[in-house]
């Protein structure tokens, strides 16, 4: 038996069609699920950030390498090494292994989404063909940004980011 509810039946069928799917989707809260954009762009950062440490605060020698050597900047159609290379290499190693921590644990979590931003923006000037991959990214940061990290998060329940109350 399929359940209708009577007042958005006799409403039309736009709002029935808007009950029916609230009812589908709205299991998911949002908190959850902004838990698991959280930690699900935590995690590629995060092991790519190991990579670049041999041991506490020893950047390791392939991490400066590739900043030095391999990796290019792709503007305007050209390649351009990077300035400082030990400089991006230190904060490319710092950020991978900070900002998905703030993430997970929901502290700061609006200026961890804006660092992965800018960390984002710098790997796609890097690696142009992995636009897939960095686009992703990019919606679930614009996402944390924008929504918060929920209600699972220290940030919320410590009461240092809630959604604003209307009304």
């Amino acid at each position: 038996m399929t359940y209708i509810d009577a007042n958005s039946a006799a409403a039309g069928p736009r709002a029935a069609l808007a009950n029916f799917t609230s009812r589908l989707f709205g299991w998911a809260p949002q908190s959850l699920t902004m838990l698991a954009a959280r930690v699900g762009l935590a995690l590629p950062f995060w092991y790519s950030g190991l990579t670049k440490w041999d041991g506490f605060l020893n950047l390791s020698f392939g991490a400066r390498a590739l900043f030095a050597e391999e990796y290019k900047l792709h503007l305007f159609g050209a390649e351009y090494p990077f300035p400082m290379p030990d400089l991006f290499a230190t904060l490319a190693g710092i950020g991978e292994v900070t900002f998905p921590v703030l993430l997970v644990l929901g502290i700061g979590t609006r200026y961890a989404a804006l660092g992965l931003i800018g960390m984002t923006l710098i790997v796609q000037l890097t690696e142009p063909d992995g636009w897939a991959i960095h686009l992703t990214w990019l919606a679930m940061e614009l996402a944390i940004v924008t929504f918060g990290p929920g209600k699972i998060a220290l940030d919320y329940l410590l009461g240092i980011d809630r959604p604003a109350k209307v009304g």
